[in-house]
């Protein structure tokens, strides 16, 4: 699925930044640019990295998981 539509980021390409070992969530934005133009997809790619990232601590805020679809 693709998550920012500007940069043509999908899920898998989070998911796979994630897994090589980007350490936070800026670190993804300065990687893919993901959710650094128009902010539309902001917590459905934090919530994405979160659900991959190795050392992930889970979103507790249940709006922010209403923002990305599973």
């Amino acid at each position: 699925m693709i998550v920012c539509v500007c940069h043509r980021i999908s899920d898998r390409d989070i998911a796979r930044a994630a897994r090589e070992g980007c350490a936070s969530f800026d670190e993804l934005q300065s990687e893919l640019a993901v959710a650094t133009s128009c902010g539309r997809c902001h917590d459905c790619a934090r919530e994405t990295f979160l659900k991959h990232a190795v050392n992930a601590t889970p979103v507790a805020d249940p709006a922010a998981r209403m923002a990305c679809p599973p």
